[in-house]
């Protein structure tokens, strides 16, 4: 046992021989300049397609939707990838090098005249896009997808994986990373949808893709530079097959009687070894049935187990710890949905309002979007400055509050986001009253636009601390050889979200007509329809999700896990848990 033992630290010290904050400066230059391209590249897209290349708006929207649906579903299979196969550096360097190609042939469309239809004139219709240059379009989208799957599941798990909690002389914790990693990604995105988006408007759509390009290529140099710096951890071969078998050998011994003492459930530190090198699951009291996968019958062998009869306690718990991630993660889906509604109704209630800065210049309407950033970027830097060392007195952790508080704060203030702006949306009906514009749709009502700061910027907190928290939650909880595949959660979340965030606007719409054409959700006047009141509608949905949240991280147990580093007291109170 010792000698095993002796060979498992070995074998940990080989794994982990690099990383921490060496390789920082690399990561973040990447993530920079790669959400600068990735941003800078989409934020505008649409008017690429209807000015550039004649697109009817409502083609345009579909085209976007149908990307955005496809990016959100191809880091399962990235993820997938990355955990089974290629480890994450690999999918990342592939998957950057596909968005590059992706970008560059979509910015070639923007330079060279004979890539787009011609220009159009006060005299003629404007030409559409031919189907060659349609495809040109379709295949780099495409393209497009295939490297955001690569990307979203990896790009954070892998800065993460640069520090090792159980190492003593890494005082850097992850929680500490994920803070710095969504503010560096948050900075980026503020710059992105401002100057790119400017220049795309003002100075031309060469200059507008070439810079996010451009921009793309040095986040690729960045990062195969820090190569021989970071920590890598090498694929283990495909998790799903893991819990597949699991599920199966549970199954075949469903008609056992479940042994006494946990103790005697089947332990193969040999066989675990490449996937447990952070530590060993230990079991746990949940959903006992699925330990009877790892019950010692007669036909068992136990040197080589067929693992479709017989798993390891690690085995069954990986799969326990994903099983209890399923409620948390099912709660992010409703703050998604409320705060989709800032690029669509929020929107629209800044367009009918005054922008104006100075007497020549007014905010576009999109760029309202930027004081969600900056509260964001203030929410985090406070936290991660001052509020975390005032917790720390009160509850003696490092990270202040646990990823769990952390996203309970995040959702109380999402509902009082929403609350907020069904008030400011009443408030700017009695102005649209008052000065007699509820019948003019397209008048600017003398309000400015400034008292939608509130529900912008509670949002931008909201999400500081919900969507880092759900981050956190997602990469400290799954098992560690399947961290990529957990984080693809967290973009499958924010998917879900954005469509329950259609079916509900969709749903508001349909019933909420009335045989006068007065509606909720109007199509052409926002003047007239009920806006505050589907507003107050996701906030009482949120208020529910609330308390559904309060009751499943009441119930989490987190991973019963059991490091090197533990003492022996530490083992047994894990074992117990």
């Amino acid at each position: 046992m010792e000698k095993m033992e002796e060979n498992k630290s070995k074998q940990n010290n080989v794994k982990r021989p690099k990383g921490g904050m060496i390789a920082m400066p690399f990561i973040f230059s990447n993530e920079v300049c790669e959400k600068l391209a990735v941003v800078g590249f989409y934020a505008n897209m649409i008017s690429y397609l209807t000015t550039q290349l004649h697109m009817p708006l409502t083609k345009a929207a579909n085209t976007l939707t149908n990307f955005g649906g496809t990016a959100s579903l191809t880091p399962l299979l990235g993820a997938f990838v990355a955990d089974a196969y290629a480890g994450r550096f690999w999918t990342l360097t592939v998957a950057f090098i596909i968005y590059q190609i992706a970008m560059t042939s979509l910015t070639l469309s923007a330079i060279i005249p004979q890539l787009r239809p011609p220009p159009c004139t006060g005299e003629q219709v404007c030409q559409q896009a031919t189907s060659g240059q349609l495809a040109l379009l379709y295949g780099s989208l495409l393209l497009g997808a295939l490297g955001s799957g690569g990307i979203r599941p990896c790009v954070a798990a892998f800065g993460a994986d640069q520090f090792d909690e159980t190492d003593p002389k890494q005082p850097t914790k992850t929680w500490k990373y994920f803070n710095w990693y969504y503010f560096v990604m948050g900075a980026s995105i503020l710059a992105a949808v401002t100057v790119i988006v400017y220049i795309q408007d003002n100075i031309g759509w060469g200059w507008g893709l070439g810079i996010p390009t451009i921009s793309m290529f040095l986040s690729i140099i960045a990062f195969v530079l820090g190569y021989p710096l970071y920590s890598h951890m090498d694929p283990v071969g495909s998790p799903f097959t893991r819990l597949l078998q699991v599920s199966v050998a549970a199954f075949r011994k469903r008609n056992l009687t479940m042994v006494s003492d946990p103790n005697l459930l089947y332990q193969n530190e040999e066989l675990d070894a490449s996937i447990s090198i952070d530590g060993r699951l230990v079991h746990s009291k949940q959903m006992a049935f699925l330990d009877k996968a790892a019950i010692v019958t007669e036909e068992d062998n136990v040197k080589a187990p067929n693992l479709w009869r017989l798993n390891s306690v690690h085995r069954v718990e990986e799969l326990k710890s994903l099983i209890r991630m399923g409620p948390i993660w099912a709660s992010g889906i409703l703050l998604i949905t409320a705060y989709a509604q800032q690029g669509t109704f929020s929107l629209q209630q800044a367009k009918t309002m005054d922008r104006h800065l100075t007497n020549s210049f007014q905010i576009p309407a999109g760029s309202m979007s930027v004081f969600t950033m900056l509260a964001m970027l203030s929410s985090i830097a406070l936290y991660d400055r001052f509020l975390i060392r005032i917790a720390r007195r009160f509850t003696g952790l490092d990270r202040g509050i646990t990823f769990l508080h952390r996203m309970g704060i995040g959702f109380l203030i999402s509902v009082l986001a929403t609350l907020v702006a069904g008030f400011i949306e009443v408030k700017r009906k009695q102005a649209a009253v008052a000065h007699g514009l509820e019948d003019k749709p397209h008048s600017i009502i003398p309000m400015s636009v400034f008292w939608l700061v509130p529900q912008y910027g509670l949002h931008g907190i909201a999400e500081a601390f919900m969507s880092i928290g759900h981050l956190e939650f997602f990469y400290d909880q799954s098992p560690e050889s399947m961290r990529s595949s957990a984080t693809a959660l967290f973009w499958t979340a924010i998917s879900v979200g954005n469509y329950v965030s259609t079916l509900l606007v969709s749903l508001v719409h349909k019933y909420s007509a009335k045989p006068d054409g007065s509606n909720w959700l109007p199509d052409n006047n926002l003047n007239k329809g009920k806006l505050e009141l589907f507003y107050w509608l996701i906030t009482g949905l949120q208020v529910v999700n609330l308390l559904y949240y309060i009751c499943c991280a009441k119930l989490y147990t987190y991973k019963p896990i059991q490091t090197p580093t533990k003492d022996a007291e530490s083992e047994e109170a894990a074992s117990k848990v």
